[in-house]
């Protein structure tokens, strides 16, 4: 508690699921909110293939999306202190807060491949997109760009690179767009062919090496390769098990399914760095959202005394962006699975440009009326079954 008797929470990372939180804390007069976030402005995430294509900034003044009264702290926390109740900074000072958002996010992976750490580019953050960009505008019109990992991200960044002129190659390891239905996955195969993207699919197209100006394949193949984009898996910080908090195998912090640590009542969990019950829901802003928000739920709720409800989250499908103009939206049913559905060309492109708007309009009106975000909640998923069956095999006690 301050001098002014005022609760203090302390949200770190100022991401989708930070500013939410943030945002929805404002609720009460007596809490004093403080974000502490690396950068001193807001990136929209959805848009960093857009920053590689050179067609967006995807940067926000953070006075356009956070609540006036919340303190931007503009730095890096290297460690929490649960007990102390106490967290340092990279610059040398401390923290102290008596309920704590942990809103991290998620990066790149280590891609654990031969080679990709020295010569394979990552753009799982702003700086990284950046870099690439650079890289991109410094090579040859006619060069050679291999883009690795088939998920949203690659698809997205192969489609913006293919569009604006450049040869491009995505390597998919397996199949083009896992979470795709078969019929979605045609639409986004042919919009690729029609940009002149290569797709290599299949065993033989996992990548066993990079080398400088290379991608070497499982069936033996060599791409030549000028930039070679690595946008495979993401990797989550190691901050809380730094720590010394409860992690799953990926190192997102463990919670109760009210968003509660494992380790302690006073730290919650939101967005990509989240796993509650481990069974953590899928990295997207379009679950950040709502993880942030029920974070900031679950913290108001313990200030009044009162039991922080479980989290229940519907999804309703995935938007992919294929080039400036078209992209996809696969229709999912509330467990996040992916039906025959989709919508697909313009309609589709114009959608996603809504969604990457509408996501900064949603933190944006939670500023100005905090408590007003509301998400789609999920009535019948495949997590409740998961969660009673735990319940059933787990061993009594007494």
């Amino acid at each position: 508690m301050t001098g002014t008797g005022n609760t203090e929470v302390v949200v770190i990372g100022g991401g989708y699921a930070g500013v939410m939180a943030a945002n929805r804390l404002t609720q009460r007069n007596d809490v004093t909110v403080t974000l502490i976030n690396p950068r001193p402005t807001f990136v929209e995430r959805i848009r960093l293939h857009q920053v590689v294509g050179g067609s967006h900034d995807a940067v926000v003044d953070y006075r356009d999306v956070l609540a006036e009264g919340i303190g931007l702290v503009v730095d890096t926390v290297t460690r929490i202190d649960a007990a102390g109740r106490s967290l340092t900074l990279a610059s040398g000072g401390a923290v102290g807060y008596d309920y704590l958002i942990y809103a991290v996010g998620s990066g790149s992976a280590d891609p654990r491949v031969p080679g990709a750490a020295e010569f394979a580019h990552p753009m799982a953050d702003l700086e990284e997109a950046q870099r690439l960009r650079q890289i991109v505008d410094a090579a040859p019109a006619t060069a050679a760009v291999t883009v690795v990992g088939a998920g949203p991200t690659g698809i997205e960044t192969a489609a913006e690179l293919a569009e604006a002129g450049r040869t491009v190659t995505l390597v998919c390891g397996d199949v083009l767009g896992p979470y795709l239905h078969p019929r979605g996955r045609r639409s986004v195969a042919e919009r690729l062919a029609e940009l002149g993207v290569t797709v290599l699919e299949g065993p033989g197209a996992k990548v066993t090496a990079v080398t400088r100006d290379a991608v070497e394949l499982a069936d033996g193949r060599q791409l030549p390769s000028t930039a070679t984009i690595w946008t495979a898996g993401f990797g989550v910080p190691d901050l809380a098990a730094r720590s010394g908090l409860s992690t799953d195998a990926l190192g997102r912090l463990r919670t109760d399914e009210t968003l509660t640590s494992v380790d302690d009542v006073r730290i919650v969990a939101a967005g990509d760095s989240a796993a509650p019950s481990d069974l953590p829901l899928r990295m997207s802003c379009q679950a950040a959202g709502p993880l942030g928000g029920h974070a900031a739920d679950t913290v108001l709720n313990r200030i009044a005394g009162e039991q922080p409800a479980p989290i229940a989250l519907g999804f309703v499908g995935q938007c992919i962006s294929l080039g400036r103009r078209t992209g996809i939206f696969q229709v999912a049913r509330r467990d996040d699975s992916a039906m025959w559905l989709h919508l697909d060309s313009r309609p589709a492109g114009k959608l996603k440009e809504l969604i990457c708007r509408g996501t900064v309009k949603q933190l944006a009106n939670e500023a100005r009326k905090p408590g007003s975000f509301t998400w789609s909640w999920a009535k019948d998923t495949k997590r409740r079954p998961l969660l009673e069956a735990r319940r059933v095999e787990a061993p009594a006690t007494g």
